[in-house]
């Protein structure tokens, strides 16, 4: 009887080494699960069984992606880049090794890896670290300990017809009283692939291997320690809307943690982690011959981290407070190659060998104050040091020594508080936050970072003052007998946002270059999101889902943000019965009208995409084998979106069909 209460206790928190859950919103997408705050529903995703982890997180209504090609998707939260928010897999931190942010954190893990995805918009994201727009943490798929032996696992095949994408998936796990070890593999190729003309789009092509394992042995009736291992290898990456490739991106991503639990007394789950994370990219454009002058710019980020993290919880009252530490070394290079080898080779640091040092505390509290009313409270304290190993680069720019020391160290706050009230079928929720970020790598130590998007190559400015956010936020929503709608909107008033404005002392290094732009803080940026979702099951075997979205973004001069997303919708119909599952969805994006030209942005036109898909489910004795067939942009429409780098057109009709089985 002890056992199987433990167990009880040990699923409530997340499994025996899952995540502590919080009453946030959940989106459940085949294994993966989104989690939102505010949304209070869970909702089954009609993306296809074989997305990809963009696919999956484009189905939320404040993630929205710049696209450079078929692979790697850049996520922005709350219409913000990816400065400004934190990515973390289980709260690690992982820093691209790509000055061209063409390795998001996104790019090195793959769905059978994970068993949610967590997103906190605005400063309740802020509990692994400073962010603005807010923070998206990858859960990775957890085993729990059973009393009796026992294994099973996945695997799934499929084929993409537009660009011949094959791809295989599989995961197998072993669990016992004492012992659980669980690993996943993938593996992906694709080819160039076609645009709604025709044609195809030039190196969109990629290849991707991925490989996970995690071991855990429970040390007591109420602890474990359990390891983990990511693995990840793209290979031969076309960016079309670049003017360079990829031939390699590497990552190993691990992790050595310990858990316990408590009964009967105010602290309820210690949990500690120490991780390590080594990415290396290398780029070039070998396979571009138009280009004058060919280039290799390899990079290199080395992280390494730990995470300490306590729950309380006594009677209405719960907290979770948490300590993070990390440090990061970021190095990149670019060397030119003339077409006349026996003329000088020119180099340069683009990130010119920059460690990241920063420790924080964040603490949330949570009061249940009635049965229908619920505060919360909390925020971070942070300290964020930066150390340059070469200074040269940085001081043709920025003369003044002082501004460009070796070492810098800021201070980084935040505070956010949620208040909740429910009286049925409403839920009202109103919350507001305060927070500070620093500047990236990029945007403080960057040395001629070409942006193809607008053709200017970018400087760092090191002595640039910490982002701060005033944000504003509220929700409401309705269930009842089938019906779920919700509305959410957020407001952020950010001082010192930082952008680069052109510098004309400075001459262009890269041949397409039209300009250099130096990193500046302006006064202000306000940034406005709004969205609608609504969701209705009927008859039984119907469920309809359509949302609205709305953004708005300008700057203190009243100039609008770039990579602010026009007002777009989604609709899909779903139907299931028995087996047999059968989805119509449709999804577009209104004419982009306020764009900003001068960061490279033009209209984008209106377009809407429609797409059909179903499945069905054969069970084989105690296994079960599920097949699915469908198609995406059926009509074969030719669109570009307002994030689409350089305006490359997207996929046109793809053809899609895969087969797996579950044991």
């Amino acid at each position: 009887m002890k056992k199987h209460l433990i167990y009880i206790l040990l699923l409530t928190v997340g499994t025996t080494y899952g995540q502590i859950q919080k009453k946030d919103s959940i989106i459940r997408l085949k294994e993966v699960v989104v989690a939102e705050k505010f949304r209070k529903k869970q909702i089954q995703s009609d993306v296809k069984l074989s997305c990809s982890v963009d696919e999956y997180l484009a189905t939320s209504d404040n993630v929205s992606f710049i696209k450079r090609g078929a692979y790697a998707w850049e996520p922005m939260l709350n219409n913000m880049n990816t400065e400004r928010s934190n990515i973390t897999i289980e709260g690690m931190h992982i820093f691209g090794a790509c000055t061209d942010k063409m390795d998001p954190v996104t790019s090195y893990v793959e769905t059978n890896n994970l068993s949610k995805i967590d997103i906190h918009s605005g400063q309740e994201g802020g509990m692994h670290g400073a962010t603005i727009a807010g923070s998206i943490d990858l859960k990775r798929k957890r085993v729990a300990f059973s009393e009796e032996p026992s294994y099973g696992g996945s695997a799934q095949l499929g084929l993409q017809h537009n660009n011949m994408h094959r791809f295989g998936m599989a995961d197998l796990y072993y669990s016992s009283e004492k012992f659980v070890a669980d690993g996943t593999a993938a593996y992906r190729k694709a080819e160039n692939y076609k645009a709604g003309d025709g044609n195809k789009v030039k190196h969109s092509q990629f290849e991707k291997y991925n490989t996970s394992l995690g071991l855990a042995y429970k040390t007591s009736e109420l602890s474990a320690l359990k390891a983990d291992a990511i693995f990840d290898v793209a290979k031969n990456v076309g960016y079309p809307a670049l003017p360079m490739d990829t031939w390699l991106a590497r990552a190993l991503i691990s992790s050595l943690s310990f858990k316990q639990l408590f009964e009967d007394q105010l602290l309820k789950v210690w949990d500690t982690k120490g991780y390590f994370n080594a990415i290396e990219h290398y780029m070039d454009d070998t396979t571009r011959p138009e280009n004058l002058v060919h280039m290799d710019m390899p990079g290199w980020s080395t992280t390494y981290g730990f995470t300490s993290k306590i729950l309380l919880k006594e009677e209405d009252y719960t907290a979770d407070i948490q300590l993070n530490g990390y440090s990061n070394y970021s190095l990149a290079e670019m060397t030119m190659y003339p077409k006349d080898r026996r003329k000088i080779t020119g180099f340069a640091l683009t990130w010119p060998g920059v460690t990241t040092n920063y420790g924080g505390l964040s603490l949330s509290n949570q009061w249940e104050l009635t049965d229908r009313e619920q505060l919360t409270l909390g925020g971070t304290f942070g300290i964020h040091h930066n150390h340059v190993e070469h200074l040269d680069f940085i001081r043709v720019f920025n003369q003044n020594t002082a501004d460009s020391s070796e070492d810098k160290i800021r201070f980084l706050p935040s505070l956010y508080a949620t208040y909740q009230v429910k009286w049925n079928p409403y839920t009202l929720s109103v919350g507001t936050g305060y927070g500070h970020r620093a500047p990236s790598v990029s945007e403080a130590y960057g040395y001629y970072i070409y942006n193809s998007f607008d053709r200017y190559d970018y400087i760092g400015t090191p002595n640039l003052k910490n982002e701060v956010s005033y944000e504003l936020n509220g929700s409401l929503s309705y269930e009842k007998e089938g019906l779920i709608a919700e509305a959410k909107v957020n407001y952020f008033y950010i001082e010192n946002y930082i952008l680069g404005k052109i510098l004309r002392i400075a001459f262009p290094m890269n041949a397409a270059s039209v300009g250099v732009k130096k990193y500046e803080a302006l006064e202000y940026a306000k940034i406005f999101n709004a969205s609608l979702n609504l969701s209705y099951h009927f008859l039984e075997n119907f469920n309809w889902k359509g949302s609205l979205n709305y953004a708005r973004g300008f700057d203190f001069e009243g100039q609008n943000l770039p990579f602010i997303r026009p007002l777009s919708y989604q609709s899909s119909l779903r139907y299931n019965k028995n087996r047999l599952g059968a989805t119509f969805s449709f999804n577009g994006d209104f004419t982009q009208t306020a764009y900003s030209p001068q960061y490279g942005e033009d209209r984008t036109p209106a377009y809407i995409v429609y797409n059909l898909s179903a499945n069905y489910r054969f069970p084989l004795g105690k296994q079960t084998l599920s097949w699915e067939v469908g198609v995406e942009n059926i009509l074969d429409n030719y669109y570009s979106t307002y994030a689409d780098w350089g305006n490359i057109p997207r996929m046109g009709r793809n053809i899609f069909t895969s087969v797996g089985i579950t044991f």
